[in-house]
């Protein structure tokens, strides 16, 4: 897996994510004491009104910028959003009134919601072998499980010796240093011309593109399934812990701490899968894995009594780990073979925006459920969710969609070569280079493949 990591470009990409992923994780520890220095009681009310907007920049301006990323030199965009981010995080300390709060959160949730879905974009064209861009894949899964895992621990280090304010410049040299990295490398041009048009039918088009595309709105459904898992786990760990079982506030990074390790190791041994096993196979495992484990809390949930239950909720969070990082680690592969190169960048920040929509349903809808009627109702709430996503991902995925036959050493299946016309496209459009202009369009052919291209060939 770390083969990849000889790649000059891709070693220095990979470094600035790891490093503004440890600046976001100090953030998040400040934000919290932050929020209680001036809502006191309700800094509960603070942060989740800030989770909120969290959700909703990534939800409305990922999409927005992606209507303008192929015209942005993928450069300037990277480190403009870094230096925002930056400029966010150096003003935070400042801050007296809980608006002001909502404000720089929403202006950093804003620049990051530009800055991840170019970043994973560009990634492909650093690494254009897909067995090279799987590893990036698993690397970039085992780098957002081990933030959420280390980044408290160096929080709650760091304020041995400082103030929580200074968390807020350790997060600011983050961002910096992410900044100066992708500055140290030449990133490739992407290769297709910028889409032109209406603004609102650009800001849409990777939108429309997760529409078009059976497997990828396979892709939404399996996005739902995950958002309704780790919403269960993030919102009511503390309450399993605290509440059901009466465990130390340390139990909680425990439980915590069990849902990234799975996650962390099926990213580990999954490349060496992807070579052998159809992501279709992988994804769709991962989805019903979700639901079989829903299944399990819930006896865990009612039953009463024994010392199996904590036990069986770590290994049943290790579980769910392990299930969503099946979903979403090979993700990037199928948006790679699903979207024309023209509009990759668009596909990547519509899947930021449409998966984080899912995030802004399930987070409260937890909350909500666990709240009002108890853990019990919450987990049939969310495990019907994740059910019906998962069997819905099942039927929208055809079995050859978007993605070849593989044998045992990773190699392509020859398929039926079929010859067909495209209507409606530029002359220099990159996919008909070689085809022959007819009377309706241009004919050309080569093996079967479903994207937003071929969605009904």
């Amino acid at each position: 897996m770390l083969s990849v990591l000889r790649n000059r470009t891709y070693r220095h990409l990979f470094t600035a994510q790891v490093v503004a992923l440890s600046g976001t994780g100090l953030a998040t520890v400040a934000l919290s004491l932050l929020a209680y220095d001036i809502a006191g009681d309700s800094a509960g009310e603070v942060l989740g009104t800030a989770l909120a907007i969290k959700m909703a920049a990534y939800v409305l301006i990922a999409p927005a910028i992606g209507a303008f990323a192929d015209r942005l030199p993928r450069r300037t965009l990277l480190v403009g959003a870094d230096l925002i981010r930056a400029g966010v995080a150096l003003c935070l300390p400042f801050v007296g009134q809980i608006w002001q709060v909502y404000v720089l959160v929403f202006l950093l949730q804003s620049a990051s919601a530009a800055f991840t879905p170019a970043f994973q974009a560009v990634i492909p064209d650093v690494l254009p072998k897909e067995r090279d861009y799987t590893r990036a894949l698993s690397l970039s899964r085992l780098a957002y499980d081990l933030e959420s895992l280390f980044s408290p621990a160096l929080a709650g280090l760091l304020l041995t010796v400082m103030t929580y304010n200074w968390l807020f410049t350790g997060t600011m040299l983050g961002f910096v240093a992410s900044a100066a990295l992708v500055v140290s490398v030449a990133l490739p041009k992407p290769t297709a011309a910028p889409r032109t048009g209406p603004i609102h039918a650009k800001a849409t088009a990777g939108s429309r593109l997760f529409f078009q595309v059976p497997q990828l709105r396979s892709l939404l459904a399996l996005n739902l399934a995950v958002a309704a898992s780790s919403a269960m786990v993030t919102v009511n760990s503390v309450v399993y812990v605290q509440g059901v079982f009466g465990l130390s506030v340390g139990s909680v990074s425990l439980a915590l701490g069990a849902y990234g390790g799975g996650s962390m190791a099926v990213a580990l041994v999954l490349p060496r899968v992807l070579d052998r096993v159809r992501d279709r196979t992988v994804m769709l495992s991962g989805a019903l894995l979700l639901v079989a484990m829903f299944a399990g809390l819930g006896v865990i949930t009612t039953g009463q009594g024994g010392s199996w239950r904590w036990p069986a909720l770590l290994v049943t969070w290790a579980a769910f780990g392990a299930a969503c990082s099946l979903v979403l680690t090979p993700a990037g592969r199928l948006i790679r073979r699903s979207a024309p190169k023209e509009e990759r960048a668009a596909a990547f920040a519509a899947q930021f925006s449409l998966s984080h929509s899912c995030w802004l349903l399930t987070y409260p809808l937890a909350g909500w459920l666990g709240g009002a009627t108890g853990l019990g109702w919450a987990v049939a709430g969310l495990g019907t969710i994740a059910l019906g996503a998962a069997v819905g991902a099942v039927r929208l995925w055809p079995a050859r969609a978007g993605e070849p036959a593989v044998g045992p050493m990773g190699a392509s299946a020859v398929g039926p070569v079929v010859e067909h016309e495209h209507a409606g496209l530029a002359p220099d459009h990159p996919h008909i280079v070689d085809a022959l202009a007819v009377g309706s369009g241009w004919r050309h052919s080569h093996r079967p493949v479903v994207d937003a291209l071929h969605a009904h060939h």
